[in-house]
C-alpha cells in the first residue's frame, strides 16, 4: 500500500508502544555519601535526540520535566504531591486545582489559573494534533475554566474518567508567552520549571540552566538547595555500550542503560535505581476470517508455550514470567497472569476445538490447516525475534504451519495499522501508568477509527471497564485488575516478561518516576 503519515491517534499509540521497553517501570532513589558539589554541571546521556523541545508535541515531552511543571507531581511510591497547585479535589467527571501563591514563568510574568486553563484546553484541543500532550490528557473531552481571584483551576468531562487529577494535573503547562507563539517551543522553553533550555543543537548536546528563587516543585522542592546543578547537558549517546564505557569513566553522569552491558557497570562505585519493565507483548489477531478469532484455539495455543522460557530469552537469561499488562509500580498492578492465563493440556485442547493431526502431518480443522503469520521487529527490542522464534518452534511442534517475519518497525506497523496482515505480533507493552491507558487496544473500533488493531472482542472486559470508569483513582482498582483479568484468560494477549534497565549515576545522586524519569530538582553533584 501507498505510505501515508499515520493518524494522530494511531501516531500517539504506536509511538507509547515503540519506547515501552525504554521506560515503564517503577520509581525509585538512588544514593550515595560522598560531599556535594554546589552548582556543577551534570551530563545526562540519551538515546535519541529531540528535534522539537514542545512539551506537547511527540518528542519534546520527554525532556519537558526541566523547564516545564505540572499541578501535582507523583512520587516514588505513587502518592500524589503538590506541583504548581497547592491542593486538589476531583470526582470522575470534575477536577479542581487551588494554585500556590507567587509562581512565575521563566520570562518572569505571574502564573494565573486563566493561564493554566488555557494551557489545558489549548493541548486538549483536537484541531491541534498534539501527540505528546493527548498521551498525557485523559482520553474524554473536557472543559477548563479558571477563577483568578481564588487562584483556581476547573475541569469539566462529558463522560465519566476516573484519573482526572493523574491526567490533567499530570500536563506540562505552557506559559502564555509560548501558547501565543508555539512554533517558539521548538527551540526554547517557555515553562515555570526550574530549568531554562539556553543552548540548542539539532543532534544535541542540549544545555539547561537553572531558575534562581523557583520554589514550586515537587512537595514545595527548591532550586536553593546545595548541590543542586547550575548547568545540565543533555547529550545524544545511542549504543548502550558507548553510554557504560562514558559511564565508568567519567564522560557522563546520568544514563539508563539496558541489556548486557549492565553487567559490567556493576562493582564500580555507580549510584543506581532499577526500573521495572514489561518486555514484549503478543497480540493475537482476532478480527473476522482470521483463524485465531476462535478463543478456544487462542487459549490452546497459549497453554502451550513455555512462559519462563520465553521470559528467559526476553531479558537475557534472568527473566520472570511478566505478572500484568503493566511493570511494577504502575496504578493497580497485581500479579494476574499466572492465575488466569490458561494452562490446558494444548493438545488436548486443539481436539476438544476441532483441530486433528494424523502422524506428523499438519494441524487441521474442517480440512484447512493452521496457517500462522508471526511478526516481530528487532527495532521493539533486540531480543524480540528470539521471543517469536521460540514461539513459533512451540506451535510448529502442535502442527501449525507458522511464517516467522522479521519486519523493520514502519513495515511492522502498516501491518498493525493497515493491512492486518499478521496472525501475532510480538511487539513492545504499551507501558502506561494508568489502566485505562491500554482501554483503546483491547476495545473500541479497529484501525482507522481506533487502535484495536488486533480487533479484540471481550465483553467480559468491556463491562468491566465501563464499571471502573466511574470508579475514582485507585478506588477502582479491583474492576481494573478483573478486566486486565478477564483478557488474559480468553488468551486475547500475552505479556512476555518482568525485566529491569538500571539508571546510573557517576558522582550523582537522584530520584526517579515511573519509567525511570528523572525528577530535576532531586540531582545532586558529588566529590
Amino acid at each position: 500500500m501507498p505510505r501515508r503519515p499515520l493518524p494522530t491517534r494511531l501516531a500517539v499509540g504506536v509511538t507509547a508502544a515503540a519506547v515501552a521497553l525504554t521506560g515503564c517501570g517503577s520509581p525509585g532513589r538512588s544514593s550515595t555519601t560522598t560531599p556535594l558539589v554546589d552548582r556543577g554541571t551534570v551530563r545526562i546521556a540519551v538515546t535519541s535526540e529531540t528535534p522539537s523541545f514542545d512539551p506537547y508535541s511527540a518528542f519534546g515531552a520527554a525532556q519537558a520535566h526541566y523547564a516545564y511543571d505540572s499541578l501535582v507531581n507523583v512520587t516514588a511510591d505513587g502518592t500524589l504531591v503538590s506541583g504548581l497547585a497547592s491542593s486538589w479535589q476531583a470526582t470522575t467527571t470534575t477536577a479542581a486545582f487551588t494554585l500556590r501563591p507567587g509562581i512565575t514563568c521563566s520570562d518572569g510574568t505571574p502564573l494565573t489559573a486563566s493561564a493554566v486553563a488555557r494551557a489545558l484546553t489549548y493541548a486538549g484541543d483536537p484541531a491541534h494534533q498534539l501527540a505528546g500532550a493527548r498521551t498525557v490528557l485523559p482520553n474524554v473531552p473536557f472543559t477548563a475554566g479558571a477563577d483568578d481571584a481564588a487562584g483556581t483551576v476547573t475541569a469539566t468531562t462529558a463522560t465519566p474518567f476516573p484519573f482526572l487529577t493523574r491526567t490533567l494535573g499530570l500536563l506540562p503547562v505552557v506559559c502564555p508567552a509560548g501558547l501565543d507563539r508555539p512554533r517558539s517551543l521548538e527551540r526554547t522553553t517557555r515553562g515555570t520549571g526550574p530549568y531554562v533550555l539556553t543552548r540548542y543543537t539539532p543532534g544535541g548536546p542540549y544545555e539547561f540552566t537553572v531558575r534562581d528563587g523557583y520554589a514550586w516543585g515537587p512537595a514545595g522542592a527548591t532550586t536553593a538547595e546545595p548541590g543542586l546543578p547550575a548547568r545540565i547537558v543533555v547529550s545524544v549517546v545511542p549504543q548502550a555500550s558507548t553510554t557504560a564505557n562514558l559511564l565508568l569513566t567519567g564522560g557522563v553522569d546520568i544514563a539508563n542503560v539496558t541489556g548486557p552491558d549492565r553487567a559490567r557497570l556493576t562493582g564500580h562505585g555507580l549510584t543506581t535505581t532499577d526500573v521495572a519493565t514489561v518486555v514484549g507483548l503478543t497480540f493475537f489477531n482476532q478480527r473476522p476470517g482470521r483463524p485465531l478469532a476462535d478463543r478456544a484455539l487462542r487459549r490452546a495455543l497459549v497453554s502451550a508455550l513455555d512462559r519462563p522460557g520465553l521470559a528467559n530469552v526476553a531479558v537475557g537469561g534472568t527473566g520472570r514470567p511478566a505478572t500484568d499488562f503493566g511493570a511494577e509500580g504502575s496504578l493497580c498492578h497485581a500479579d494476574l497472569a499466572a492465575a488466569n492465563l490458561p494452562a490446558q493440556d494444548a493438545a488436548g485442547a486443539l481436539r476438544a476445538a476441532g483441530w486433528t493431526r494424523t502422524g506428523g502431518g499438519p494441524l487441521t480443522k474442517d480440512g484447512r490447516p493452521l496457517r500462522l503469520r508471526l511478526v516481530t521487529s528487532a527495532d521493539l527490542g533486540p531480543t524480540l525475534p528470539s521471543v517469536a522464534e521460540l514461539t513459533a518452534r512451540t506451535w510448529t511442534a502442535l502442527g501449525a504451519d507458522v511464517t516467522l517475519v522479521t519486519e523493520s518497525l514502519p513495515a511492522l506497523v502498516n501491518a498493525m495499522y493497515r493491512t492486518g496482515e499478521f496472525d501475532v505480533v510480538t511487539g513492545t507493552s504499551p507501558g502506561f501508568a494508568l489502566p485505562a491507558g491500554f482501554v483503546p487496544f483491547f476495545s473500541g473500533p479497529a484501525p482507522a477509527q481506533g487502535l484495536n488493531f488486533a480487533g479484540v472482542v471481550n465483553p467480559e472486559y468491556d463491562a468491566l471497564v465501563a464499571r471502573a470508569l466511574r470508579e475514582t483513582d485507585t478506588a477502582g482498582c479491583d474492576t481494573w485488575n478483573r478486566a486486565a483479568a478477564a483478557l488474559l484468560r480468553s488468551a486475547d494477549a500475552l505479556p512476555i516478561a518482568d525485566g529491569r534497565s538500571t539508571v546510573y549515576g557517576h558522582r550523582t545522586t537522584f530520584a526517579t518516576t515511573f519509567g525511570g524519569r528523572l525528577v530535576p530538582t532531586s540531582i545532586r553533584l558529588h566529590q
